[in-house]
């Protein structure tokens, strides 16, 4: 088995790589069960953010960190949705792809949500970004219901994301290519 060892949030951890392609590599990151990452690393990031309102993420890789920085900081999180429950009304939508899903997916945000996120000043977080894909998402997203987004943070930036000048992250992943 073929790994990557980092230091995530002054936490070593041993990444496997899982091919991508036949070209490419990652090496996945995953916050769920990983309680000592993630309570570390929504540590540091809160150091490094703006101040926030509340927290938001897609589902569902970033909501261990979304929880956590809201649980340490702010004590208010949203997460978007990949499909609509019964108990969300009047959704607002948009559509995303992501590196590590091979198919094309949506986000929605309820009413509810959307109304509870307005006039706030939000922060948008995620485990690990990457081609930008998932984190555009939430943008627009948070666009179309007219929320100031006062930064965008994650705990790993992977591959070219790392030169990225509106992004805050811990540490930089890199890509393997064959």
């Amino acid at each position: 088995m073929d790994t990557y060892k980092m230091n995530i949030a002054g936490v070593e951890r041993e990444l496997i790589k899982y091919p991508v392609s036949d070209k490419l590599d990652i090496a996945a990151f995953i916050l769920f069960g990983d309680v000592e990452v993630t309570e570390k690393a929504a540590e540091a990031l809160l150091k490094i953010c703006p101040e926030h309102d509340v927290v938001v993420s897609a589902e569902a890789k970033g909501i261990p960190l979304c929880y956590e920085m809201a649980r340490q900081g702010c004590r208010e999180y949203v997460i978007a949705r990949k499909s609509v429950k019964v108990y969300m009304r009047n959704c607002v939508e948009v559509t995303v792809n992501s590196i590590t899903t091979h198919d094309e997916q949506k986000l929605y945000l309820g009413e509810d949500d959307a109304n509870f996120l307005k006039d706030k000043r939000v922060l948008i977080v995620d485990d690990v970004i990457s081609t930008g894909e998932s984190l555009a998402a939430l943008e627009q997203l948070m666009e179309k219901i007219g929320v100031n987004v006062v930064g965008k943070a994650c705990v790993l930036a992977e591959g070219d994301a790392k030169n990225r000048d509106d992004i805050i992250f811990l540490e930089e992943l890199p890509l393997f290519f064959k």
